[in-house]
């Protein structure tokens, strides 16, 4: 008997333990967080529930004490007019500084002093199965806060623009429509990601923007509202490589990017691609998919001159490449 009580005891003093860990993380970092009302979005994005993209609303979080907060791109594209509420009751107008769909990720601005902010941790820190809190506005419902632990992490999820998100957070932690843009925090507040999808009619299975990412991202929209990417300006498709050339000229990946089309005067064409080329790698980094190139054309590439290694027929030729700036999106 006085094992069992013992045994008992100790589980409750664990759950006490997880309830003060929450609630207290909940403490330090709701009054950080916002609820965005949206007019006249035109948004459209595959990646997301109906709801959020229609419906008009979401999360966000500050993330400065002078009125600079971050949410999803998927949220805010396109938007009209934009409206904060804060946790302390306030209804503020704000402005959007930036967006990036190939990340979903935006960030707005009120005109605030002093306000509460949350700091991005160490994404390349988190680990599955610790502790991860969601705080948003689920259906409207503001300050709703959900508790789960990360289930998975480097997952990709695909974004409006058609390009793969990497190092993607999973969580079982419950998200709604309208928790969109609202922050995935640890146990000190501190946010790990930002909440941007789920998927139905899966239970339990979330996604977030890890926050090394979104850190990347926002110091790059708050000082030129957009990312410069690079392009060169062919249509990919993935391609198996016939295993028999693959060995003939050493090759180790098993896959390119089939040209199946160039646009006219674009680098890829100066540089003589022709459709039925397979892109093996950029700057001697592999590309066995279109997802690869897209993370290779960075914005440091633009005008830089690049070699592009490339299969034609069972020839192996080698090209020089110079990437333009990726046209900005309405």
């Amino acid at each position: 008997m006085v094992a069992l009580l013992s045994a008992s005891s100790a589980d409750e003093s664990l759950i006490d333990a997880y309830s003060h860990a929450v609630s207290g993380a909940v403490a330090a970092a709701h009054p950080a967080v916002v609820h965005i009302e949206v007019q006249g979005s035109n948004t459209s994005s595959p990646a997301q529930p109906p709801a959020d993209r229609a419906g008009g609303t979401g999360s966000g979080f500050f993330i400065s004490p002078d009125g600079y907060l971050l949410t999803n791109s998927h949220v805010v594209h396109g938007a009209k007019e934009l409206k904060v509420f804060l946790a302390d009751g306030r209804k503020l107008a704000a402005d959007l500084i930036g967006d990036d769909p190939d990340t979903d990720l935006a960030v707005l601005r009120v005109s605030a002093d002093e306000l509460s902010f949350l700091t991005l941790a160490d994404s390349a820190a988190v680990r599955p199965g610790q502790i991860a809190i969601a705080i948003g506005s689920p259906m409207g419902f503001q300050q709703t806060v959900t508790a789960g632990i990360v289930s998975g992490l480097g997952r990709s999820l695909r974004g409006a623009s058609g390009r793969l998100i990497d190092n993607v957070i999973q969580t079982d932690a419950a998200l709604n429509p309208g928790n969109s843009g609202g922050p995935l925090v640890n146990t000190r507040g501190e946010v790990i990601g930002v909440n941007t999808a789920i998927i139905r009619p899966a239970q339990g299975i979330c996604f977030a923007i890890a926050s090394n990412t979104a850190r990347w991202v926002l110091a790059w929209l708050i000082k030129d509202g957009r990312i410069r990417r690079s392009f060169i300006g062919l249509a990919g498709q993935d391609v198996p490589l016939i295993r028999k050339v693959a060995r003939y000229h050493h090759l180790s990946q098993e896959t390119g990017v089939l040209v199946a089309g160039l646009e006219p005067g674009s680098p890829a064409a100066r540089a003589g691609l022709l459709a039925g080329d397979i892109v093996l790698a950029l700057d001697d980094a592999p590309t066995p998919a279109v997802d690869a190139l897209h993370t290779l054309l960075t914005g440091d590439r633009i005008g830089e001159r690049a070699i592009v290694t490339f299969l034609r027929g069972v020839e192996l030729r080698r090209h020089a490449i110079i990437p333009l700036e990726m046209p900005a999106r309405g």
